[in-house]
C-alpha cells in the first residue's frame, strides 16, 4: 500500500523542466530509494512533495489525499517531513535547545517557545539525542558539532516530531566514512522501531542498495527505471546514465 503516490508530476523553472511525467509510489513501512545523476530532478521532487515548489500539472496524494496544493505547514502537519543536504540548525544553541526549537509551536519567538516546552518534552529530547549517539554532547553548543553530528542532531529534530514519512535528502553526504554505518543502523532503526516510512536520496550506492526495498532513477528530468536493487544495478539504461560513473 502506498503513502505517498506522485502521478505524472510535471516542474518547471522557466525553461527548464526539473521534472517531466515523474510517477512513484513510496510504500507505507517501508525503505524507498531515489538515485540518478546531478540535475536529474530528484531535489526538485521532494521539494514538491513537501510543499515548496508548487507542481505545474500531475497529482502528489499522501494517504489518499491530494497534497500538492498544500502550504508546507499543513504538509507537514499530516506527518511528512524532511531534511537537507545542508544541515538547518540553531549552531549557538545547545542540542537540547535545538530539539526543542523543531516542535511545531507557531508564531512564538524562540525565548517563548523554549520556556513552552515541558519536562516532558525535554526528556524525549534527551531520549533520542541517545538514539543517535550525540547524548553525551547534549549540552554542547551544536555549531561545534562535526559536520556528520550535525546531519545526526538534524535527524534527530525530525524524529522529535513525530513523522509518519521522513524525506532525507543525501544524508550521508559529507560525513565521515566511520560515521556512515553509525548513521544506516539509526535510519533502519528509525523505519523498524518507530514505523518511520522513509524516502531517501542518495549517490553512496553501497547505502541505498543495501537499505532501500524500492529504487527509482530520474535522468533528465525523467523516470528512468524503478525496481529492487538488483534489478537496478543490472538495468543496463541505470548503468549507462548513472551507475557506469561510480
Amino acid at each position: 500500500m502506498s503513502i505517498i503516490d506522485v502521478s505524472h508530476v510535471s516542474k518547471s523553472y522557466g525553461g527548464v523542466k526539473a521534472n517531466t511525467d515523474v510517477s512513484i509510489k513510496v510504500e507505507k513501512g517501508g525503505i524507498t530509494g531515489l538515485i540518478g545523476p546531478n540535475g536529474s530532478g530528484k531535489t526538485t521532487l521532494f521539494n514538491s512533495i513537501v510543499g515548496y515548489h508548487p507542481i505545474d500539472s500531475g497529482s502528489i496524494k499522501y494517504e489518499g489525499k491530494e497534497i500538492s496544493k498544500m502550504q508546507v505547514p499543513e504538509i507537514a502537519r499530516l506527518g511528512l517531513l524532511r531534511t537537507f543536504q545542508q544541515t538547518r540548525i540553531y549552531g549557538e544553541m545547545n542540542c537540547v535547545e535545538n530539539m526543542l526549537i523543531s516542535l511545531p509551536h507557531r508564531k512564538m519567538s524562540l525565548l517563548e517557545t523554549l520556556k513552552k516546552n515541558t519536562a516532558e518534552d525535554r526528556e524525549r529530547a534527551e531520549h533520542l539525542l541517545e538514539f543517535v549517539g550525540l547524548f553525551e554532547k547534549r549540552h554542547l553548543r551544536s555549531g561545534s558539532l562535526s559536520f556528520g553530528q550535525q546531519k545526526l542532531l538534524e535527524f534527530a529534530m525530525a524524529l522529535m516530531n513525530e513523522p509518519t514519512v521522513l524525506l532525507l535528502d543525501e544524508p550521508t553526504a559529507g560525513i565521515n566514512p566511520t560515521l556512515i554505518n553509525g548513521l544506516i543502523d539509526r535510519l533502519k532503526r528509525a523505519n523498524s522501531e518507530f514505523g518511520i516510512t522513509l524516502f531517501i536520496i542518495e549517490h553512496n550506492m553501497r547505502v541505498i542498495m543495501n537499505m532501500a526495498d524500492q529504487i527509482y532513477c530520474l535522468a533528465h528530468g525523467e523516470l528512468l527505471a524503478s525496481g529492487n536493487a538488483a534489478d537496478i544495478q543490472n538495468d543496463q539504461r541505470v548503468i549507462d546514465a548513472y551507475l557506469g560513473a561510480h
